[in-house]
């Protein structure tokens, strides 16, 4: 039997559940990109925060590419169960902060509805770093901004019909890993408007709010056999069921539009400036998870906690986040980064988290500007080299050459034209070099260049 608010009655009394009424509570935010990690993250602590007695914030998810989160959940009334795994076993509750989802054959049309309701007071976004169209340079992509998968169209269509209704601005959140995340995608609709609809563009900036903040819980993807598992220990079916770690972390700077949830209350961190947080986990964290991504599947290996356990792969992910990543970073004042390299090396080391290393390795052009090449520019300038970074740059130039099977990333094709091209002796200046394709923030000396050819050779 498949869980829903009608079989509540059967669910096992050992997992944990809200006790608000879902269907006194309006819906306030609207997710674009709901998906596993907005299940194990915003959607868990908004929640949490009902729970806790802040009410009329159920969230009505946005789907663009795929009908697979409304066929999990829309069957379900939105409800599904969040499964915490640790080394002393499994913690199940069940969530019910998510009213429906949109699948995206209905998005475009339907969406922007959901934006003029008088209860809606947030958009948030987990769409990916490649979600928000960004050429090279950061600037918007004209062409893929107006594709049918994009949420371009869709949000200024909603906020134009929220404006002709004189309903006033909407907090847009941006939850993805992009360094300056609200101010980036702030930049990013001003673009979009400056071409479609510059007055709009102007009302948007002056009415909306675009705060910045950073996300952190390790979330693998949910396999056919973790759901067999969780219905034996819940007594029902969840085909909408994720799978994560203890450890949850938000942080966001605390300008609102039109007020938010209780977030404080259960552990989001509101703060003036979220960039300290950010830096730290984009760097070391998210940079050493691509680095054993790339070292671990160049050495055969599957899951994270296997590369963690190789010594030929844990000494060079030590170093870039002890030494490499911390020594770039300006920590806020609450900020310890030597307790934090510690924790987060206990995470990646969790036998019970199966985070497939391909799953991290995907899209990695849009993930390694942030996650690496600012630690490189960082040190350059300082006259310092990083040999931890520059082995997992190797590695990553092996794998999107094809070392590791099929190349799952939107600039897969320029990619393989630059190796056609480059070969091993050539390929870093023809990605970092000046007018490459990747970036410029970090220009390749030639002992760089060499470094990394001699890592491509050994790999």
């Amino acid at each position: 039997m498949r869980l829903s608010q009608a079989t509540l009655d059967r669910l096992s009394p050992a997992t944990a559940r809200f006790s608000y009424d879902r269907e006194m509570q309006a819906v306030g935010i609207v997710h674009l990109g709901i998906g596993a990690f907005h299940r194990a993250h915003q959607a868990w602590y908004t929640d949490a925060a009902m729970d806790s007695g802040c009410r009329g914030w159920m969230i009505t998810g946005v789907s663009f590419r795929s009908n697979a989160a409304a066929a999990a959940l829309n069957p379900q009334d939105g409800l599904f169960t969040v499964a915490e795994r640790s080394g002393d076993g499994t913690f199940h509750r069940l969530t019910g902060s998510v009213r429906n989802v949109l699948p995206s054959a209905r998005a475009k049309t339907q969406a922007p509805g959901l934006m003029v309701s008088s209860s809606t007071r947030i958009v948030s976004l987990t769409i990916t770093e490649k979600g928000y169209c960004r050429l090279p340079d950061g600037s918007l992509d004209q062409v893929r901004a107006v594709e049918p998968t994009s949420i371009y169209p869709v949000l200024i269509e909603g906020l134009r019909r929220r404006r002709q209704a004189n309903l006033g601005g909407l907090t847009l959140l941006s939850c993805d890993n992009l360094a300056g995340n609200g101010a980036q995608f702030a930049r990013l609709i001003a673009d979009y408007c400056e071409h479609h609809d510059a007055d709009l563009g102007r009302w948007i900036a002056a009415e909306c709010s675009f705060p910045s903040s950073m996300v952190d819980r390790i979330v693998p993807a949910t396999t056919s056999v973790d759901l067999m598992g969780i219905e034996r220990d819940l007594g029902l079916r969840d085909a909408a069921a994720v799978v994560t770690e203890p450890f949850s972390q938000w942080v966001i700077e605390d300008r609102f539009a039109a007020g938010r949830p209780a977030w404080q209350k259960v552990g989001v961190e509101l703060v003036e400036d979220v960039a300290p947080y950010e830096a730290a986990k984009l760097r070391m964290l998210n940079g050493a998870h691509s680095a054993l991504a790339y070292l671990g599947l160049a050495h055969g290996h599957t899951f994270v906690d296997q590369a963690m356990a190789d010594l030929a792969i844990r000494p060079v992910v030590e170093q870039l986040m002890r030494h490499e990543a911390r020594d770039s970073l300006t920590p806020a004042p609450s900020q310890d980064l030597e307790a934090y390299a510690d924790l987060l090396l206990a995470r990646f080391a969790n036998p019970a988290m199966r985070h497939r290393l391909a799953q991290i390795a995907m899209d990695g052009s849009q993930k390694i500007p942030q996650r690496w090449l600012e630690t490189l520019a960082h040190h350059q300038r300082a006259g310092r080299r990083c040999p931890a970074i520059l082995t997992a740059l190797a590695a990553w130039l092996a794998h999107i050459r094809g070392d590791n099977g099929p190349v799952d990333d939107p600039m897969a094709e320029v990619l393989a034209v630059a190796w056609a091209r480059s070969g091993v002796a050539g390929i870093v200046p023809a990605l970092f070099g000046a007018g490459g394709a990747i970036s410029s923030v970090w220009l390749p000396t030639e002992e760089d260049r060499q470094f990394v050819a001699a890592r491509i050779g050994s790999l």
